[in-house]
């Protein structure tokens, strides 16, 4: 897109494009103005063909020292001296300070301070929003999903767009509301591209989720999708296996029941699981009212 093409969209239009970036995984730009790569590699090019060619510094055949090169002639690319440091890699150091900064919250307001605060994991890098939990936390419910979508990076809370509005359908069908609940998600940080989590990275995250769990004190988690299944059960089978079970989760001083269930976004990919949800969406109702 060309400059004088940008300069005639309306805020509205960039605003769209930008968060079309967004969502392609564009994460940062490289340069503060654009490069001619091409350009440039030409001219790297047409240097190196001139230096093969330059007679060597050395004697010439009469025995005579080779001229120098000229004052126009095209001197070796330096190095760049400023470049920037690579991005630090996600250590044991790093799970180690989390769980420092976790441990140390004694409220949910701390430990979101805590949170925002942290800089050991590299997803935070590329997000807008860090996701903490949202809602009511004496309710008794919490709700927790894998990680922010492009909607949640975008409005700054968990369950966002339609995949929230989905999940707001599926809950009143039970009777529940999300003001009156806890929402929130493993890794607070949307991953470049919607990527999955990697080990070290969900490692990282899982102090913070873990002391979410034990400052709210919730009686009972709702967990949706496949990679949180996974995260808490402790296992790699799919939703498809896990969905339906339920299961004691341990977080330090606090144990709560939570029950493994489809994700919104993988309902709004494959409607025909809607019958699988509303079936476990029952069981947690009943599990809420003691009647399972």
């Amino acid at each position: 897109m060309t400059e004088a093409s940008l300069d005639q969209l309306s805020p509205a239009e960039l605003a769209a494009l930008l968060s079309f970036y967004a969502d392609a995984g564009v994460a940062w730009m490289v340069e503060d103005e654009p490069v001619d790569r091409i350009a440039e590699f030409e001219a790297q090019k047409a240097a190196h063909e001139a230096r093969r060619k330059a007679p060597s510094a050395g004697p010439t055949g009469d025995g005579q020292p080779s001229a120098a090169p000229t004052r126009g002639a095209q001197a070796p690319a330096r190095p760049a001296t400023n470049a920037a440091p690579a991005m630090a890699i996600p250590d044991e150091h790093a799970v180690t300070e989390a769980r420092f900064a976790a441990e140390s919250a004694r409220s949910l307001d701390e430990l979101k301070t805590a949170l925002e605060g942290f800089a050991g994991c590299n997803l935070k890098t590329s997000a807008r929003s860090t996701i903490f939990a949202s809602g009511d936390p004496t309710g008794g419910i919490m709700v927790i999903g894998g990680m922010p979508s492009g909607d949640d990076d975008r409005d700054g809370q968990a369950f966002a767009g339609r995949a929230g509005m989905l999940l707001d359908r599926m809950l009143s069908a039970i009777g529940l509301d999300r003001s009156g609940l806890l929402l929130t998600t493993i890794v607070p940080w949307r991953p470049p591209g919607d990527r999955p989590p990697t080990p070290i990275e969900a490692a990282i995250c899982r102090p913070f989720i873990q002391r979410q769990i034990e400052l709210a004190e919730p009686k009972h988690l709702l967990l949706l999708g496949n990679f949180t299944a996974r995260f808490f059960f402790q296992g790699q089978e799919t939703i498809h296996l896990l969905r339906g079970q339920w299961r004691e989760i341990a977080c330090d001083n606090h144990t709560v029941p939570g029950l493994a269930c489809l994700h919104p976004l993988e309902l709004l990919a494959a409607p025909a699981g809607k019958a699988l949800a509303w079936q476990d969406l029952q069981d947690f109702r009943r599990r809420i009212d003691g009647k399972i």
